[in-house]
Parts: C-alpha cells; sequence; structure tokens
C-alpha cells in the first residue's frame, strides 16, 4: 500500500514536469519506480542493531467463553466414525472386484526380488555387485569345508555347497535385505552338534585328530542316523520360521531396541573369534555349547596351547596384518567408498602357495578325503523322531531368525532402508527346508560373508546371486585345490570381520552419559549372551527388555504446575521460579498414562501433597454408605427378605468408595489434650489489610471435629502463610474480605485452603479400569471434604475409555472435564467467588452468628443428600476438616444426636489479648458475653 502512495506521488511530480501526453506519463511511471526501487534498497540495508536485536513474536488475544467437555460436544458435532469402525453387514449379494494395483502390492509383498530388479541402476551398481560377489564366494569355499572341526561330522562335500547355493537362491527371491549373506554359522553348526548327543553317536574327529573308521558297518549305520537326524532338525526348524511367518510373530523384533541388537551381536562375535581358536592354534577341542560354554572352552584351549601349531599362528598373524593393513587403502567409484579386495587376494595367494608348499598347517584336505560319499541325493527328512528334537529346533529356529534380523537391521539403518520382519521369518524357513532336503545344518546370517559383502561395495542381492554361483561352479571344477588352504587364514578373515562389531563397546561410556536405562540393557544382554549362550542370553535379554520398558512407560511422574502472572501458561513450580501457585487451586500435571502399576503412586503423591491420609470405612459406615446406595437405585431397604431361587440375583450396590481422607497429624504441632471446650479469638493481617476471625473448639465426647467457614461479603485473599510458598492471588485486590473460621485450635492449618484439585491430563494416552475405579473413588473422597476435583485437556480416546469403564455417575459428570487447562482454572476460581454469602449485619452478631449457622447446618444437610455435581460443592468449597472427618452420607446414618449441633448456637468468648487491640477492628465487631 505504501509503495503505491509513493509512485503516485513520484508519477504526479514527474507528470507536472514533462507534460500530460500519455508517453510523457509513461516515462513519469518508469523513473518513479526506479526511484522507488532505490529507496526500498536502501530501506533493507540492516543496521548491526537490528541483526542483533531478536525478532520480536506477535501477540494474540482471544476473547471466549469458559468449554466444559460436555458443552464443547453440544456446540461442536463431532465427525462420523469411518466404516472400517462400524459393524459389518451384508445387503444383497455379496460382489467380488479384482483391483491390479492390489495383485501388484501382494505380488511385491511375497517376491521383494521384484522390487529391486526393476529398478536397478546398471551403471551404477553392476561393478559393484560384481566385485562383492567375487569376494562373498571365495571365502565361502573354505568355510564350507572347514565345518568338521566344530561339528566334527563332516557332510559330504557336494551337498554342502548345494544346499548353500539353494539358500542363497531363495532368499534372493524372498528377501527383503540388500546386504544378508546367507550361509552356514558357527554357533549354530555347534549347536546341531548337542543334538547328535540324544543318539550316543561317536564323532568322526576324535579330540586327538584322528578319524574313525568308515569301513566298520555299524559305525556307518550310526554315521547315517546321524545325518538323518540333522536333516530332520533343520527341517523342523524350517517349519517352525515358516509358522511364526504367517502368525505374523515377527513383529517381536519392533519391541526390540538398537542398543540390545548391538550387545547382542558384539557378544556374538565373541563367540565367533573363541570358535576359530581351533583354526589358529592348529588343535581341536571337545567344543561345548550351552551355559558359561566358552570360558569352558578357553579353559580347554589353554591346556591344550602347548600342542598348538606354530605354523597355523603365524599365518594367521600375517593374514591379520595384511587384512588390517587393507583397511587404509581408500578406493572411491562413483564417488562411494569401496574397501580392497584383500579377501580373496589373501585367498587365491595362500592358497597358491599351499598346492606348491607344504606348509605344515591344518587343513581341510584330509577330512574332505574321510567323508565317504561324496553326494547324496536330496531326499524328504524323517519324521518319526519329530519329539525328540522339537525343543533343540525351536531354540534353533529363534537364534537363526534373531541373528539373521539383527545383522540385517543393522545394515539397513546404515544405508537408509526398510526390511519387513515377517518376509525374513518366511525367507529363512524356506531356506533351512531346503537346505534340510540335503541333510545339511541350519542356515543362517554368515556374519563374516554379509561384512564383506557390505564393505566391498554390494548394492542388492545381486552380489549374493553372483558370489553363490561362483562357489558351486569353483567347487565343481577346482574344489581340491581350495582344500589346500590353510585354516588359520580363514580364521583371520573372519576374525578381521568381527572387529566391526566389536566397536560398539566405544558406545558403552556414551550410553552412561545418555541413557541409564538402554546402558543397563546394553550390560544385562552382554552378559546374559556371553556367559549363557546365544539361546538362553537372548530369552533373557528379551524379557528384561520388556520389562524396562514396562517400567519406563509406568513409571508416574507428577509435578505441581503453577501460574505464569497475567498468562494462561502454566508451568513446574520447581523448575520456574515466576510460577505461583494459584490461591485455594492445585494443579497436579500428569506426565505418564495411568495403570494398576502406578495408580497406587498416584494416590499416594495427592494425598501426600494435599497433606491428608486414607483411611479405610469400618462397618457401620460402609452399611450406611450401602444403605444410600440401595435408596438412591430405588431398592427397597429391609433387614430381611425372601426372593425365589428362580429369579435372576438382584445387582450388587455400587459403592463409590471404601476409604475416608482424614488430615495428617504433625507432632510437632500437636497439643496436649484437654476436655475443655477452648475458644480463640485471633486475627490475621492480610495482603489486603482485610482480618481474619478464628474460633477454634476441641470437641473430646467425639473423634470427629467440625469446621464451618461462613462468608460475609466476599472471599478474601488473605496473607501466605509461609513466605517461601509463592501463591498467585485470584481475587480483587481492591475489595477488603473478612472471613469467620471455625476450626480446632492445636491443629496448624494453611491460611488458603484448597477448595480445587485440578489435574491436568494432557500427556495421559490411556487409564485402565483399575485406575479408573481409583480415580472415581478419589472424585468422591475429596468431594466429602469440600474439595472439588477437575481433569483437564483429557484426549477423547481418553474419556472414551471412562466411558466403557463406567466412570461417570451422579457425581462425576462430563462437567469435571474440561479442555484447557486455564479453562478449568478460571471455572474454579469463578465458582469459588461466587458462594451462597450469609451477610451480617450491625444489628445484633450474635443473633445474625446464630442464623448463619443454622443456615449453614442446613445447607450441610441439603449437600449431604444430593452430592450431585460440581455445583453443590458452592458451600462445601471452603470447609475446612481436620482428624477424622466422616462422609456426610452417612454422618446422619451413623450420628442420631443432631441437637448436640446446637452448642454452636452460643459463644463465650474472652476478649482479646491486649497485643492484638485495634480500635478500627473492635468498633467494626462487638462481641457479647452471656445475654
Amino acid at each position: 500500500m505504501h509503495e503505491t502512495l509513493v509512485i503516485l506521488q513520484l508519477h504526479k511530480i514527474g507528470f507536472e514536469k514533462v507534460g500530460g501526453c500519455k508517453k510523457n506519463q509513461r516515462t513519469a511511471l518508469e523513473e518513479a519506480i526506479k526511484i522507488l526501487g532505490l529507496i526500498k534498497c536502501d530501506l533493507m540495508e540492516p543496521d548491526a542493531e537490528t541483526v542483533s536485536a531478536p525478532r520480536q513474536l506477535g501477540k494474540y488475544r482471544i476473547k471466549r467463553g469458559i468449554y466444559t467437555e460436555e458443552q464443547f460436544q453440544k456446540n461442536y458435532e463431532r465427525n462420523t466414525p469411518s466404516p472400517r469402525n462400524r459393524d459389518f453387514r451384508i445387503q444383497g449379494r455379496v460382489q467380488c472386484r479384482f483391483s491390479w494395483a492390489r495383485f501388484r502390492k501382494i505380488i511385491l509383498k511375497m517376491f521383494p526380488i521384484l522390487n529391486w530388479l526393476c529398478a536397478y541402476r546398471v551403471r551404477e551398481w553392476f561393478l559393484n555387485d560384481i566385485h562383492a560377489g567375487l569376494s562373498v564366494g571365495m571365502v565361502q569355499i573354505p568355510q564350507g569345508l572347514s565345518g568338521v572341526l566344530l561339528t566334527r561330522l563332516p557332510l559330504p562335500v557336494v551337498n554342502g555347497f548345494y544346499s548353500a547355493f539353494c539358500c542363497s537362491l531363495t532368499y534372493v527371491i524372498f528377501g527383503t535385505s540388500h546386504h544378508i549373506s546367507i550361509g552356514s554359522f558357527s554357533i549354530l553348526n555347534a549347536m546341531v552338534a548337542d543334538v547328535l548327543k540324544t543318539l550316543n553317536f561317536s564323532p568322526i574327529l576324535t579330540a586327538n585328530g584322528t578319524f574313525a573308521n568308515f569301513s566298520d558297518a555299524n559305525y556307518m549305520k550310526s554315521y547315517m542316523e546321524a545325518l538323518t537326524l540333522t536333516a530332520s532338525t533343520t527341517f523342523l526348524t524350517g517349519i517352525i520360521q515358516l509358522l511364526l511367518g504367517c502368525f505374523c510373530l515377527g513383529f517381536v523384533t519392533t519391541y526390540l531396541p538398537k542398543t540390545l541388537i548391538d550387545s547382542y551381536l558384539t557378544a556374538a562375535a565373541l563367540h565367533v573369534i573363541v570358535s576359530q581358536f581351533s583354526f589358529i592354534f592348529g588343535i581341536v577341542i571337545n567344543f561345548h555349547m550351552g551355559p558359561l560354554a566358552i570360558f569352558y572352552n578357553l579353559f580347554q584351549y589353554c591346556v591344550a596351547l602347548p600342542k598348538a601349531n606354530a605354523t597355523s599362528i603365524l599365518l594367521f598373524l600375517v593374514g591379520l596384518v595384511m587384512l588390517r593393513i587393507s583397511n587404509c587403502i581408500k578406493i572411491t567409484y562413483k564417488h562411494s567408498p569401496v574397501a580392497f579386495p584383500m579377501e580373496l587376494l589373501l585367498i587365491i595367494t595362500i592358497t597358491i602357495i599351499a598346492n606348491h608348499v607344504h606348509l605344515h598347517a591344518e587343513s581341510s584336505m584330509l577330512a574332505a578325503k574321510m567323508v565317504p560319499h561324496r553326494f547324496l541325493p536330496p531326499t524328504l527328512p524323517d519324521l518319526s523322531n519329530l519329539s525328540r528334537i522339537v525343543a533343540h529346533a525351536f531354540s534353533l529356529a529363534i537364534v537363526s531368525y534373531f541373528l539373521l534380523i539383527f545383522v540385517g537391521k543393522r545394515y539397513a539403518c546404515i544405508h537408509n532402508y526398510n526390511i519387513s520382519s515377517n518376509q525374513e521369518l518366511m525367507a529363512i524357513g524356506l531356506c533351512n527346508i531346503f537346505s534340510s532336503f540335503f541333510k545339511s545344518f541350519a542356515v543362517s546370517c554368515a556374519i563374516s560373508g554379509t561384512v564383506i559383502q557390505e564393505k566391498t561395495g554390494g548394492k542388492t542381492q545381486f552380489a549374493a546371486l553372483i558370489g553363490t554361483s561362483i562357489m558351486l561352479v569353483v567347487v565343481m571344477k577346482a574344489g581340491h585345490f581350495f582344500q589346500a588352504l590353510p585354516n588359520a587364514v580363514l580364521a583371520a578373515i573372519v576374525m578381521v570381520n568381527m572387529f566391526p562389531f566389536l566397536e560398539k563397546f566405544m558406545d558403552v561410556p556414551t550410553l552412561w552419559r545418555q541413557d541409564k536405562y538402554h546402558f543397563v540393557i546394553w550390560i544385562v544382554t552382554f552378559a546374559a549372551v556371553l556367559c549363557l549362550g546365544l539361546d538362553i542370553g537372548l530369552a533373557i535379554a528379551m524379557g528384561f527388555t520388556f520389562f524396562i520398558i514396562t517400567v519406563r512407560s509406568h513409571r508416574m511422574k507428577i509435578v505441581m504446575l503453577g501460574q505464569i502472572p497475567n498468562t494462561d501458561l502454566y508451568r513446574s513450580l520447581s523448575d520456574y521460579k515466576a510460577a505461583a501457585e494459584i490461591e485455594g487451586v492445585k494443579i497436579f500435571q500428569c506426565c505418564s498414562s495411568i495403570s494398576f502399576a502406578n495408580m497406587r503412586h498416584f494416590k499416594g503423591y495427592l494425598l501426600e501433597k494435599m497433606d491428608v491420609k486414607a483411611v479405610p470405612l469400618d462397618e457401620n459406615e460402609m452399611r450406611a454408605l450401602i444403605s444410600v446406595s440401595l435408596s438412591s437405585t430405588g431398592m427397597e431397604k429391609k433387614d430381611f427378605r425372601c426372593a425365589c431361587v428362580c429369579d435372576p440375583p438382584e445387582p450388587l450396590p455400587r459403592i463409590p468408595y471404601t476409604e475416608k481422607l482424614v488430615k495428617r497429624l504433625h507432632r510437632d504441632n500437636e497439643s496436649s489434650s484437654s476436655s475443655l471446650n477452648l475458644i480463640r479469638w485471633s486475627k490475621f493481617e492480610s495482603k489486603h489489610s482485610s482480618g481474619t476471625l478464628t474460633t477454634g473448639m476441641l470437641q473430646t465426647q467425639r473423634a470427629q471435629s467440625t469446621a464451618i467457614r461462613l462468608r460475609a461479603a466476599r472471599p478474601e485473599s488473605g496473607k501466605k502463610k509461609d513466605e517461601g510458598e509463592r501463591t498467585w492471588h485470584s481475587s480483587d485486590p481492591g475489595v477488603d474480605t473478612s472471613t469467620t473460621l471455625l476450626c480446632q485450635e492445636a491443629t496448624e492449618f494453611s491460611t488458603y485452603p484448597v477448595h480445587t484439585i485440578i489435574l491436568d491430563f494432557s500427556m495421559v494416552q490411556f487409564v485402565d479400569l483399575q485406575a479408573s475405579d481409583l480415580l472415581r473413588q478419589m472424585f468422591h473422597m475429596f468431594q466429602n471434604l469440600g474439595i472439588s476435583v477437575l481433569i483437564a485437556s483429557c484426549h477423547l480416546s481418553v474419556i472414551a475409555i471412562f466411558e466403557k469403564n463406567d466412570f461417570f455417575d451422579g457425581c462425576v459428570t462430563k462437567a469435571r472435564f474440561f479442555l484447557t487447562l486455564h479453562d478449568a482454572v478460571l471455572a474454579a476460581l469463578e465458582q469459588n467467588q461466587r458462594p451462597e454469602i450469609v451477610e451480617l449485619s450491625a444489628g445484633d452478631p450474635e443473633q445474625e452468628l446464630d442464623e448463619g449457622l443454622t443456615e449453614e447446618q442446613k445447607e450441610r444437610s441439603l449437600h449431604s443428600g444430593n452430592n450431585k455435581d460440581i455445583s453443590s460443592l458452592k458451600i462445601t468449597g471452603s470447609e475446612l476438616l481436620n482428624e477424622e472427618p466422616i462422609s456426610d452420607l452417612f454422618r446422619t446414618y451413623s450420628l442420631q444426636s443432631e441437637a448436640e449441633m446446637n452448642i454452636f448456637q452460643q459463644y463465650d468468648a474472652p476478649p482479646p489479648e491486649p497485643g492484638d487491640r485495634d480500635e478500627e477492628w473492635e468498633q467494626k465487631w462487638k462481641y457479647a458475653r452471656d445475654p
């Protein structure tokens, strides 16, 4: 707008100078625009002060009424629920429609290979996949030949490689990870060896390194039974995984944090490293599995260390140094880092040397030559002995799957893609089923092969397909050539590829500083898996993690809020100095959901802050409460009643609460008991020069004490009792008010009695059934003390839970629920400022006081009869009870001597003490002793 005025003004000046023709007008307009541009550029040059000054945010002012949930739902219509939430009703004939989009989605979900195959980038990914496939394929060859040293059960050589090829091909089609390399895992093979102990099978490779005699017919029969049992175990493992995937139980991995995954893989890497000691030292031991097996194996290695092969140790160190040096060589292709193929170069080089020079190191050549069968045709596994191996198969299925999904999630997070847990479960199940046909071991993620495939630049599963194809071709044509490769070189390759998982030890100090819960999860998982094994340790780690998640999600945190003056903002009183407590209002913010696990803490915190305690009702009080409930439901009150057994039983009466709230007695404030009725006059100076008249009476004949507060004129805002306590006065500061209190002398009370408790439920996601019942009881218990409880910012889903749990009744209604916290505060202050007023005239104060007390007794009786909603708290909201107040519902039932209340109608009061004299105050109030 201002720019337009400037242009018009400049245009007018230029028009006056150049004349009135259209051409001159156009010229003048162009000059005006140029001048405006120069002016605008000058104005846009910022000063140093302008740059450094913070930007002032805008202000807003909204004027609206106070909304409760009930009023808001009446004024604003809610959206109808979606059709999926409605009851399904068949109307007319059923129509079947075919959708190409849905069919395509199902096919892509069942066959994930189509997702990356259709979007394959040949120029960018092909060479990387070729490079990674060559490295992985060459490493899988010696791994397949060296499994005999752990299981001491050599499989037919060709069967093992056929099984690896079929499993890799199956995972390429059905797997969702781009970097997983499927193959045998040394720890899983050792777990399968435990199954063979059930047959008392004598191992082929003994502890001293000699082989059994296959010429013996009995031993050959035992060997074939061992192969059959191994195939059955692998088949049952695949079936269990397939069934778990069909029932979509892979979602369990969603609740496992990254901390558990890293800790589990770190412990598994240590297990793998210990299993490679047989290759490093060239010794064979009875490899154990189970609790504390790693320490037992380490002890056996230490005992057999004098028999170690020096050549194997030297080859291991040479390979380890070369692999570590290769990490310093950086290769970049297509702006992506690619690792130097040192594994490929090392295997080929050492294999050529070993075939020409006898290295006197342990290799797989002798074990491969002793296998009686080079190839066994695929057959269906034997299902007759499934009952003997079901426990072992289930353990293998769990470890195999979680090892696969943990490694897959690790690299999916690094390369920013997602994997499907259920699809991975079905994929590994199919892999194990195909592996059982070749009498092979259970397969999972080959950790070393996966690390090699990722660091050498593999982008898709096409690298795994190339690797397994190269492996099968090389074994068929030149398998005997790689049998001379020393096992120590393979151990060096495996150990170096375990180092990325061991680097997670460096994250432990960071976890301690950032999150103590995750630190404990990491330590417990690592210790359990390392000491108890991959199966039992995984179960303990998962159970402990679920326990920590449950405790953390249900751990109740409640803070008291105060108002930032002159705003609608509420912050914690302990965190902000500007936050001040509102007179007569306590605001509590629940920072978590309320359930059976934390509801006791929630109740205890509220009672502690309100300085009250809960006492169970006695038998008479419960009977009175039940009679009131029966009368409210219209049922007959009879001590003796006969009914037909055929009649349906009547529902039990609903008891609103089973406890009552009493004032906590503090020893420091306790005074000696007296049998006399003490009357004490005291005056408290308030902030606005208002006086408070306190009359205390102690009644020794009954355990109950009565406190009645009569208001004259308007409610006051008195002086703070403790200077350390911040109070935000809500009443009008210009009004002089006075209050008459009748309370117990010896009990210390706050100058400002609490009339409203507000619960901020903005952070509460759900309230379960038991917590709903407890919350409803607290509503009733606080209302009997004359304290109303309001709830603010409660989500609609929580209100729906309250409705399902029969939370609402005649006392607890939706009128207590407010949209915002500020609405609840304004409603509480408004109701507290508009009580039923008893005006005292200057004529006869004693008579007016009697009338006021009589009226108060009527109102209390009316309140005990109704006790319906928040509007009935206008009188009792300002009452201050102590000792053991009994509910008004059963006070009229249990206290028969109602005439004793007349003792309040006459008062014998001594004059004020000399130190408390005030002429104006004495002129305003006159007191008479006896009439």
